[in-house]
């Protein structure tokens, strides 16, 4: 069964990994576990991204319950021979919840995960108790970043080329990765090699998608998380989500697109807060 380790590091707080099948598709699952009786977290990835960039968030959150998952196609999960979109993949994710045994959740998403979790929260209302937005924008009618930033997102060549990664890493990823040349190789052992297939129908489950005309419908309390120097998706588009989004609120970081990984433990406690306050 699959570990999802870096030999060399010692995990904070482990996850059990295992492999689930749901009808024909399989999926790699990782599960943190938390107290019993707390509502759990379910955790989206970026595109071409795999359960391991999640590591040192999840890691971070003692006590709850911590659900995450490689896409189809992504890491360790068979790939899908069709295309899909995104109310599929939000169909599965409630399948898998189902066999893990789990009612309700709070839902984070991050970057293209972002646009799932809003899906997720539309499509299933009575499952999703909070929603949190993590660099990630309202699809396509965002305001996008530079074309010479967004051209390194068309294929997976930054997961799968180290050397252009670090090269390319700062003017990309911008905030602390761009002034810290040595935060995007401490970063490496949680970037996993990605298949252009895949990248590629995770690409087409966004085109055209866009929740501007539905944000306003959402219920759940939401935690949008932007950096205040984010190449690929500017601060705008969170602010438009802040202002769309009836019972939410902003939190910007003084970082670029990756806070996650650059600022785990500032990112956890943010997450954490607003986890905790009480239901109204």
């Amino acid at each position: 069964m699959p570990t999802g380790s870096h030999p060399d590091r010692v995990p904070r707080r482990p996850a059990a990994f295992r492999l689930v099948d749901l009808g024909r598709q399989r999926l790699r699952v990782a599960v943190w576990p938390g107290e019993p009786g707390r509502v759990p977290l379910l955790l989206f990835n970026g595109i071409g991204a795999s359960i391991e960039m999640l590591m040192p968030l999840a890691e971070l959150l003692d006590g709850i319950e911590t659900i995450a998952f490689d896409v189809p196609g992504v890491g360790e999960s068979p790939p899908r021979r069709l295309p899909y979109r995104l109310w599929m993949l939000a169909r599965l994710s409630a399948r898998l919840l189902d066999k893990l045994g789990v009612d309700r959740v709070d839902v984070m998403g991050v970057s293209w995960g972002g646009t799932l979790a809003q899906q997720f929260a539309l499509q299933y209302p009575q499952r999703c108790r909070r929603l949190v937005l993590a660099a990630t924008a309202q699809g396509a009618l965002m305001l996008p970043g530079r074309p010479s930033v967004l051209r390194h997102f068309i294929t997976p060549r930054r997961h799968n080329d180290p050397m252009l990664r670090r090269r390319i890493g700062g003017s990309i990823y911008g905030g602390r990765v761009r002034t810290d040349p040595t935060l995007m190789q401490s970063i490496e052992q949680f970037v996993k090699p990605a298949s252009r297939y895949a990248y590629l129908l995770q690409q087409l489950a966004v085109a055209g998608w866009t929740s501007v005309p539905w944000l306003p419908l959402l219920r759940q309390p939401t935690l949008i998380l932007a950096g205040n120097d984010d190449p690929v998706i500017p601060l705008v588009n969170a602010r438009l989500m802040a202002a769309l989004i009836r019972d939410s609120r902003l939190h910007v970081f003084d970082d670029g697109h990756l806070f996650i990984l650059s600022q785990p433990d500032e990112t956890a406690r943010v997450l954490r807060q607003f986890l905790d306050e009480p239901e109204r």
